[in-house]
């Protein structure tokens, strides 16, 4: 009998805990380079507390387009950053990126950007051959190239590529970085990802749901 009565009450507050779990988990934003997050409800709270926003910039695509923070307003973005000649991580985590793109390559919601590090040697038209070869053909996914202390600075000032110990360097300190950058339609940071583990670019591809379905709330 006791144990009947204990597992009733168990069950009660078990149930009871359950109902008070939010629906959909809020992702945290990130304000600062250091990456701690912020958890907020309610937009009025993300006004006044967030205030790191991705800058203005002004790049060229793989196809020598025109391509600037104004192509990106109002859309969920995935950026990394790269080189064409990279042998090293760039391979593993463009592949990976490849992947998630074909899930949203329809999707005029979420925009993939992907920065050469090494934009004195991607010019547009090797941008172009390193698509044509690696089948980036999405019409979402842009590789970018232009002043190397415009992409530098980008990187590490606004897109905090490097964490906290990358934000005070120069475009004289060689950026290469495994991460990956969530930022939502108002161009604050959702989260970061290793881009060359399957379980963080698998966690992205949820997080990139869940901030769809916080657009519709």
């Amino acid at each position: 009998m006791y144990r009947t009565v204990l597992a009733s009450i168990s069950l009660f507050f078990l149930m009871a805990a359950c109902r008070q779990q939010p629906s959909v988990k809020a992702l945290p934003y990130y304000n600062t380079p250091d990456f701690s997050p912020v958890f907020l409800n309610g937009s009025a709270s993300v006004e006044k507390t967030i205030t790191h926003t991705i800058g203005k910039f002004d790049l060229k695509n793989q196809e020598g387009h025109a391509f600037s923070e104004k192509d990106v307003q109002g859309k969920i973005q995935v950026a990394n950053f790269f080189f064409t000649g990279c042998g090293s991580i760039c391979p593993g985590m463009m592949n990976k990126i490849a992947k998630l793109n074909h899930a949203y390559e329809k999707d005029s919601a979420v925009v993939f950007l992907s920065f050469s590090v090494t934009p004195w040697r991607d010019s547009v038209s090797r941008l172009r051959e390193y698509a044509t070869t690696n089948k980036i053909i999405a019409p979402n996914w842009h590789l970018l190239t232009g002043p190397k202390a415009d992409i530098y600075t980008l990187a590490r000032r606004s897109y905090f590529a490097e964490e906290a110990l990358g934000f005070t360097k120069d475009s004289t300190d060689f950026l290469h970085t495994e991460h990956v950058l969530l930022v939502d339609k108002n161009g604050r940071i959702r989260g970061i990802y290793n881009g060359t583990l399957d379980l963080d670019m698998e966690q992205l591809g949820k997080d990139i749901r869940l901030l769809k379905a916080e657009d519709t709330d």
